[in-house]
């Protein structure tokens, strides 16, 4: 029999960094900049801890949790609720999440220092970790839904937290509307599921959808589970930016880089591959969606990767190897390889966060300069970002031993064996 979590250790996961960046929005000049870094650093760190040691429950003594925490409001026969699903899914996405913001708000005391935004700062970059926190920890669709709005409003917070730019406030507008666009199919496909489901919460809706698999669109003659899978995806590929919502990414490089680092490498980039993930009993009752998943994913892998050859900025070429990287997990995804497609996500997030902390080492050591052809012979003047760089590299370009290579290896592989089983089954002949 599994151990059970406390629910209320759960709740202080997700509240510890809101309290945080609330005092450091609210009260930032009665506590001071000292304080705002103070007081938001400790939130993540004891989210963090609670969080390593939810994982070890879920690890080593199957612990889960599946549970309403707080009943919003009931419309007939509908609960609207907020409430935690935690597996070891969720309880890897917590770790990552604390871990990789924990190092994100300790580099950003030296990299913002001389900011006037000091506080605001702190306290968006907290802030985004209670909406991740809560999109990772939902066991309902509303509070999915919330916490996927969430994070897309603080991305535009911190995108545009140089307001007197032009282009980060372009930025910031182009990335919320392209956002919108993918949002839209996610709440139609949200939509379907309540209305023929009837229910928001996860283990009710995956119970009934065989029945949905068997149900034909109204007035069209599409499987209806096809067009949720489909919808949802819609919305994957604007959060996690595939192709062709792919477009807001790179110029969301206008930010100050840790949030490069905590958005749009580790965290919430990689929400769209977690919905998935989430939704697997949903997505393998449709061979159509699927398919769509792997070719869009194939595309962006190959396709970005390329655009990321040309680039100057630093900074984009970084951001175009993230999209690349979210193709790799996408096309994971589309040939059922979910659990390989969550560990490179993990992998990733470390090995790119990595990265862009020294992608923004450089940058201050060059006076703000972020075209790479005025960069080189840097190693000697800074030694330990060249080592930290160098290692992120190794990583992300799979080299044996290093943590990519062991993931990507791992999608490979589950692709072979996808095209393997196609070729034996008697129905692709």
């Amino acid at each position: 029999m599994s151990a059970a979590l406390n629910p209320n250790l759960l709740l202080a996961i997700p509240l510890a960094p809101l309290v945080g960046a609330v005092v450091a929005g609210l009260f930032g000049k009665t506590v001071g900049r000292r304080g705002a870094h103070s007081i938001t650093i400790l939130g993540v760190l004891i989210a963090f801890i609670l969080s390593a040691m939810v994982l070890k429950s879920v690890a080593v003594d199957s612990a889960r949790f599946n549970s309403t925490v707080y009943e919003w409001m009931v419309l007939g026969g509908l609960k609207m609720e907020v409430g935690f699903l935690i597996d070891g899914l969720t309880a890897m996405m917590m770790c990552v999440v604390t871990f990789v913001s924990l190092m994100v708000h300790i580099y950003t005391i030296g990299y913002m220092e001389e900011d006037p935004g000091y506080q605001r700062f702190f306290s968006y970059i907290s802030l985004f970790t209670f909406s991740m926190l809560m999109l990772v920890m939902s066991n309902n669709f509303l509070q999915l839904f919330f916490g996927w709005e969430a994070v897309g409003l603080v991305s535009y917070l911190l995108i545009g937290f140089w307001y007197t730019k032009p282009t980060a406030i372009f930025a910031n507008m182009k990335a919320f509307l392209v956002n919108r666009v993918g949002d839209f199919g996610f709440i139609l496909g949200i939509g379907l599921i309540v209305t023929y489901a009837g229910t928001l919460n996860y283990g009710e809706a995956f119970a009934r959808a065989p029945e949905m698999a068997k149900l034909m669109l109204p007035g069209t003659g599409w499987m209806l589970i096809t067009v949720i899978c489909i919808c949802l995806f819609i919305g994957a590929m604007g959060k996690s930016a595939q192709f062709p919502l792919h477009v807001w990414l790179p110029d969301s490089m206008e930010g100050p880089t840790p949030i490069s680092a905590l958005i749009h490498a580790a965290t919430m980039v990689t929400a769209g591959i977690f919905m998935v993930a989430r939704m697997s009993p949903l997505f393998e009752l449709s061979d159509t969606a699927l398919s769509f998943i792997l070719v869009i994913g194939a595309i962006t892998a190959l396709f970005m990767g390329f655009l990321g050859i040309i680039q100057n900025d630093i900074k984009r070429v970084v951001a175009y190897s993230t999209l690349s990287q979210l193709g790799y997990m996408t096309v994971a995804l589309g040939v059922s390889a979910y659990s390989v497609a969550v560990f490179h996500l993990m992998t990733h997030a470390f090995f790119k966060a990595l990265l862009f902390l020294a992608a923004g080492s450089v940058i201050i050591g060059m006076h703000h300069d972020q075209d790479i052809r005025n960069m080189g012979g840097l190693r000697k003047y800074m030694p330990i970002t060249w080592i930290t760089s160098l290692l992120g590299s190794l990583a992300l370009i799979g080299t044996p031993l290093f943590a990519g290579f062991y993931s990507k290896d791992s999608i490979i592989e589950a692709v072979h064996a996808s095209t393997c089983r196609a070729r034996a089954s008697p129905t692709s002949r």
